[in-house]
């Protein structure tokens, strides 16, 4: 080859080279920048744990200005057998779609009057809507009323989601009354209900109080503070906290032993016969009972 010929192929052998290099170029990504130095942003915190909105309920209710030595107004209830129902309500409170609460109401003549559940039904009603508050009261009814097989389907048959007994002021108006008889007769109907109604709670709430009646030969009748009721008020919150049951102590609630019954005839609550109360005394019982049911609402909803 000439070396004309030699110069033109280096000419074009250098000008591939060149292409071939401009085309490798061309095909690989661009180198990225230098990292930025890492910015210190402090310590990440754990985050909030969920928490339930409070949505606490206010409510006011003042005593008669005769009423002295009163307690707290709390229902006992060491096994939190009542949390489930709270949660229904605050469910119904809070709007979620849910079905209506069955609350079945049982008891002697405080119950049978109608005044004393209806009071503590309107007044859940009015907070929460879907309640429905069925009372089943039978005069002079003791525990041993409620254990009958027809009694026990008939109350079965309303599908409480709650079952509240208000029972004590008959057994304690027996003279011969015995603490372990009537804990014993509790235990058979509480067992019956549960047989028949699996894990419904039960509330159990004491007699509020009332009197034995004298009367001597040719002289007026007298009367005196029902030692008994003190009793058989004992006698239930031992059987609710031995079997994780609630307890309302409304014997207690309103003045116990020293002033209960005071209390209630000074404010001219009771009637005649100093067993049963007037229409304001019943009403005055449904409030304190809803008062103590939204204590333990707001203690619920603020955990």
């Amino acid at each position: 080859m000439t070396g004309g010929g030699r110069m033109r192929t280096n000419r074009l052998a250098a000008g591939v080279l060149l292409c071939f290099a401009a085309l490798q170029g061309r095909g690989q990504d661009t180198m990225p920048a230098l990292a930025r130095p890492d910015v210190h942003v402090g310590p990440i915190g754990e985050l909030a744990p969920y928490k339930r909105v409070p949505d606490t309920i206010a409510v006011r209710l003042p005593y008669p200005d005769a009423f002295r030595q009163t307690k707290p107004n709390r229902i006992a209830d060491n096994g939190r057998t009542l949390e489930v129902v709270m949660e229904r309500l605050h469910r119904l409170r809070s709007g979620v779609p849910d079905d209506t609460l069955r609350i079945v109401h049982l008891g002697d003549s405080h119950v049978r009057g109608r005044i004393f559940p209806r009071t503590t039904g309107a007044r859940l009603r009015e907070f929460f809507g879907a309640v429905s508050y069925t009372d089943m009261g039978v005069n002079g009814a003791t525990c041993l009323t409620f254990t009958h097989p027809d009694r026990i389907e008939a109350i079965a048959g309303l599908k409480p989601e709650l079952l509240i007994l208000s029972l004590g002021t008959n057994e304690s108006h027996n003279r011969r009354y015995n603490a372990n008889i009537h804990y014993h007769q509790l235990d058979e109907l509480v067992r019956l209900l549960h047989s028949r109604m699996p894990g419904v709670p039960v509330l159990l709430t004491t007699p509020p109080g009332s009197y034995d009646s004298f009367r001597r030969r040719r002289r007026r009748r007298t009367y005196s503070v029902n030692p008994r009721t003190a009793v058989a008020a004992s006698t239930l919150r031992n059987y609710g906290q031995a079997r994780k049951l609630a307890v309302w102590d409304v014997y207690t609630v309103v003045g116990g032993e020293a002033r209960a019954c005071a209390n209630w005839t000074e404010s001219g609550l009771m009637r005649s016969d100093r067993v049963h109360y007037t229409a304001e005394g019943y009403v005055l019982q449904g409030e304190l009972l809803f008062k103590a049911l939204i204590n333990t609402y707001n203690d619920y909803v603020s955990d």
